[in-house]
């Protein structure tokens, strides 16, 4: 692998780190997300720090094998960014690329940008294979790398290390030299305007700062019992859900919705939708609603909703769920909806002290939409 000192593609210029750039190297690299989501970082990060990657870690990488880029603006050449190759494996030829993005050039598609030219610049030179580690709650970064081309591979347990947290997981996401161009299509398309609506209910992805509100609905006794195993959740889980709400989006796993009321926006219930058979289209839908808002019909209408996203944006060709017999309740709101009683299947869910729970299973298909 051979790579040129500047490259230009995307609206970006990708070229060698400077002096002059030690302001914007402390600026980028001493902001409180630049620190939480790249490890090994001095912090407090001043110019001394900047001024060494400038003068020996730079130059390192490329002495290493791999490559340390400043991304500049075309038109100012001031740093944006930077991107880079490292750990790289010549007889295999792959190798691991890596960005951060100043704050103030956040939003417009920088690190996107940049990963695809030097991306496009390393297959152009030999490589075969780049792989990007993201932290599991970085949503942006999971999303440049989508738009860079890259593709959800699974999780790198244990992979990453933080001051604060110790170890955790990492998500691997790849682009080979023979992909097509252009970005990722994805499993679970973002929703038109982020937001479903029939103007009585609204429904919008799940957020961090959604956990409380989760945490009551699903600690409830009614909710509990109708869910398998009928165990309540910690409000840790419930926290680490909400903040991986928008992963669970990215990577294809899972839609968590949080169902508001559409004039107050007041939060009324969630809802959910997972694949369960990517290969033929089918996936399964879950909800609960607080008591207050329980009796008006939006549980059915949340399900409407998101039945039509599901058959429509994500192209989905049928939707299931699952309930315990005894929940009449669930049954009408999916019976309202259109959902077909299909199944009743015998002891397939686990219960409590090693007991097993029957699972009454409807189904939905797009002219059964009510």
């Amino acid at each position: 692998m051979s790579l040129e000192q500047v490259v230009e593609a995307h609206g970006v210029r990708l070229r060698p780190f400077r002096a002059e750039d030690i302001t914007d190297v402390v600026d980028g690299c001493a902001d409180p997300l630049t620190q939480r989501f790249i490890s090994g970082l001095p912090s407090p990060y001043t110019e001394t720090d900047a001024r060494w990657w400038i003068d020996a870690g730079a130059p390192a990488a490329w002495a290493g094998g791999g490559a340390a880029y400043a991304i500049a603006d075309p038109a100012t050449d001031r740093l944006l960014g930077t991107v880079g190759l490292s750990n790289p494996v010549p007889t295999r030829g792959q190798a691991e690329i890596g960005y951060w993005v100043r704050p103030a050039a956040r939003g417009r598609g920088v690190a996107a940008a940049a990963t695809r030219a030097l991306s496009e610049h390393a297959f152009a030179t030999g490589t075969a294979r780049l792989e990007l580690l993201t932290d599991a709650e970085n949503g942006p970064s999971q999303r440049a790398a989508l738009a860079a081309g890259f593709r959800y591979e699974g999780s790198r347990r244990s992979a990453g290390c933080n001051r604060n947290t110790g170890r955790h997981d990492l998500l691997a996401w790849v682009r080979l030299a023979g992909d097509p161009p252009g970005p990722t299509a994805r499993l679970l398309p973002d929703l038109p305007d982020g937001v479903l609506t029939d103007q009585v209910v609204a429904l919008r992805r799940l957020a961090p700062g959604d956990a409380e509100l989760m945490y009551r609905l699903h600690s409830r006794p009614e909710v509990v019992a109708n869910q398998a195993p009928p165990v309540p959740p910690t409000r840790e889980a419930i926290e680490r859900r909400c903040r991986l709400a928008e992963s669970g989006w990215l990577t294809g796993d899972i839609a968590r919705l949080l169902i508001t009321d559409a004039a107050s926006g007041e939060p009324a219930g969630s809802c959910g939708l997972s694949y369960t058979d990517v290969a033929s289209g089918e996936a399964s839908v879950g909800y609960a609603l607080l008591p207050d808002w329980r009796g008006r019909g939006y549980a059915t209408r949340a399900i409407r909703l998101l039945a039509g996203w599901a058959f429509g944006p994500a192209g989905m060709a049928r939707l299931t769920a699952g309930t315990v017999p005894d929940n009449t309740a669930s049954h009408r709101v999916l019976e309202r909806a259109g959902f077909e009683r299909e199944a009743l299947q015998r002891g397939r869910l686990p219960g409590l002290a090693g007991t097993r729970l029957d699972d009454l299973t409807f189904a939905l298909l797009p002219t059964d939409l009510r």
